[in-house]
């Protein structure tokens, strides 16, 4: 009991509501009740009732991960992504204003002990979350910041930006080869300024969802 009042727990996650906006140009999650509690009252002689939602939505939405299936078509998806992969693992943040530069390079990681590790790019542009600014020359990725963390055993990355990629270019270089070599992408995260840049675990475990390359998390830290 005394080793689980020491810790704490943040919730990286935004939150998915009816009708909004993850990604531009892709349509917003429609939520309603399947089983109202009023209908389903009529089933019971207790005065109980139950509600059953229903959510229509793309995979996309909120904050998500993406298995290399997203990707390739031959790689692994969501059902198939092991579960060390994305839970419990040990993390670093790495802080990167985006009012200093949109781009995180492999500069800003160099002596970084990075293996094994969930690596999030704190950059602040969740502070847009929900505008137009939000989806506009945002915070992202370079490809040869990529490949620096390919080659030093990243083992989750991610970003509380709209997208790991620069989305003004029509190339994706650091899905391709982040998705390659198996390491799962966790964006649209939000809340990393309340976490430490080290000294935690973080988890981002999806669905078990055959056939698919990304859905909605709960991405949180665990403190301590």
């Amino acid at each position: 009991m005394a080793d689980h009042q020491e810790k704490s727990i943040v919730d990286l996650s935004h939150v998915i509501e009816h009708g909004m906006t993850t990604y531009p140009g892709l349509p917003g999650p429609h939520i309603c009740d399947f089983w109202t509690r009023e209908s389903s009252a009529a089933n019971y002689d207790d005065g109980s009732s139950f509600q059953i939602g229903r959510i229509d939505m793309v995979a996309n939405t909120g904050t998500y991960v993406d298995a290399p299936f997203h990707r390739y078509a031959d790689g692994i998806d969501l059902a198939d992504l092991p579960l060390e992969s994305l839970a419990n693992l040990p993390a670093i943040v790495v802080r990167r204003p985006w009012d200093k530069e949109l781009g995180t390079e492999a500069a800003q990681f160099a002596g970084l002990d990075v293996r094994g590790k969930a690596v999030l790019v704190h950059t602040g542009w969740d502070r847009h979350w929900r505008t137009d600014r939000y989806g506009v020359d945002h915070s992202f990725l370079t490809a040869d910041a990529a490949d620096w963390l390919v080659a030093n055993g990243a083992a989750l990355v991610g970003i509380d930006s709209n997208n790991i990629d620069d989305t003004r270019v029509r190339a994706r270089p650091v899905h391709s080869k982040l998705l390659a070599t198996n390491i799962p992408i966790c964006e649209h995260m939000t809340g990393l300024g309340g976490v430490p840049d080290e000294g935690f675990h973080f988890s981002a475990v999806p669905p078990k969802v055959k056939g698919m390359g990304t859905f909605p998390v709960r991405a949180y830290a665990v403190l301590g």
